[in-house]
């Protein structure tokens, strides 16, 4: 029956303002939408070195399902841990909520409402990440759209209630300009290599009219990676590829439309970014650990793997899995699974749609061979994924205000 209301469904969201952008652009040419997932041959990656770090093949779906553990949020966007015990859940209002010993807790970690632009559908709140050295240090980092609409990478300190976030030592890290109010990225995470990596849509509108993504002197349309450990408040890593001065020293990868959620295999250090699409493609791109930066993932001169506006395609990375609008209208990057007590999803990497509620499995072997199949059709409004200190893997369902955890099936 669900699957009968797909189509209406996704019309109808289509035709609304909602967190991340899926309006369709006036009628740009581009190739028709697949009917299933499309398997990109991508270029051959480096093989690891331990292929136990994956299963061989993808799991049964039926193993697992999705546990509700906490209702009554107010539009999450993001779930991160610092380390123990508790989630801290962002809410695109502005807000920061502890949810401990099964509980939500009233008081907020941290309110910064008087700060955030929360207007439109893709303003407000969108990320957080603890320092990896938070244990000791209590800072952590936040992403939002400011007073003029524009982008903040700020960091903050604890106070000495570990559920309260000091307000009084707000820091401005990076703020840059947003020329329009949708594509505004808002994923912030430290790579095993230390680094703050923040992914930056290409500045909105429809196409991306003035080519940020492509643009090596504009932050927008990027995944930056920054050091803000070496320098107050951060140093560009001497290995980032243009710190020669032949682009923006912060850029790490380009040619990206509005990558919403993106993470690493916390056990390989392998890059996973969910590139929202524009109005035929969702992609999923890839970057083993150890590669250079640098990468051009193509966006506005193709979306997906198919061409766009068009233009020389020497030197673009193809996407490893994508899917037409047939199945979704905007993707959803998701972890790669390491929990303990599912042993037979080792090494899998989880992405959905916001619009169709369809959540895939992506599993390399460590060779450049690709398996990507559809394992959950749901009812939820997928607005991120997240990972508590064990491993476990959570969703969350934006437009029904709840979270849920991947748990094994009885």
């Amino acid at each position: 029956m669900r699957r009968c209301l797909l189509i209406a469904v996704l019309m109808f969201l289509t035709a609304c303002s909602q967190l991340p952008e899926i309006q369709a652009p006036p009628s740009p040419t581009v190739p028709e939408a697949a009917a299933t997932p499309t398997q990109i041959e991508p270029t051959p990656i480096p093989a690891s070195p331990t292929p136990s770090f994956f299963v061989e093949k993808l799991p049964d779906p039926n193993s697992a399902q999705w546990s509700l553990i906490v209702s009554g949020l107010e539009k999450p966007v993001d779930l991160q841990h610092a380390g123990d015990d508790r989630l801290f859940v962002v809410e695109q209002r502005g807000l920061i909520r502890v949810f401990e010993a099964g509980e939500l807790l009233t008081e907020p970690f941290l309110d910064l409402r008087d700060f955030v632009d929360a207007s439109g559908s893709e303003q407000g709140l969108l990320g957080l990440a603890f320092h990896p050295n938070y244990a000791e240090n209590g800072l952590f980092f936040v992403n939002y759209t400011d007073a003029r609409g524009n982008t903040v990478v700020a960091r903050f300190s604890v106070s000495p209630d570990p559920n309260i976030a000091d307000l009084n030592s707000l820091r401005v890290v990076i703020r840059f300009n947003q020329p329009y109010a949708n594509h505004n990225g808002g994923g912030i995470v430290f790579g095993t290599d230390g680094n703050l990596y923040i992914a930056t849509g290409d500045g909105g509108s429809s196409g991306d009219p003035a080519g940020n993504a492509q643009k090596l002197d504009s932050y927008l349309g990027k995944l930056l990676r920054i050091d803000v450990d070496a320098a107050d408040p951060y140093a560009s890593p001497p290995d980032n590829p243009f710190v020669d001065g032949t682009g923006l020293p912060e850029i790490w990868a380009y040619g990206l439309r509005n990558p919403w959620r993106f993470a690493f295999d916390t056990v390989t250090g392998d890059l996973y970014i969910a590139d929202v699409g524009q109005s035929a493609w969702e992609e999923v791109n890839f970057q083993p650990a150890g590669t250079q930066g640098g990468i051009n993932y193509g966006w506005n001169i193709r979306e997906g793997a198919h061409t766009y506006v068009g233009g020389t395609t020497e030197g673009l990375t193809d996407p490893v899995a994508e899917y037409g609008h047939t199945l979704g209208v905007s993707v959803t990057g998701g972890p790669v699974v390491r929990d303990p007590s599912l042993p037979d999803w080792k090494g899998v990497y989880l992405y959905g749609d916001y619009g169709s509620g369809l959540i895939w499995g992506l599993l390399h072997d460590g060779q450049g061979n690709w398996q990507n199949e559809v394992l959950f059709d749901t009812d939820y409004q997928i607005s991120s994924f997240g990972t508590d200190a064990a491993g476990q893997v959570y969703l969350i369902d934006y437009v029904g205000g709840a979270i849920y955890r991947l748990v094994p099936s009885p």
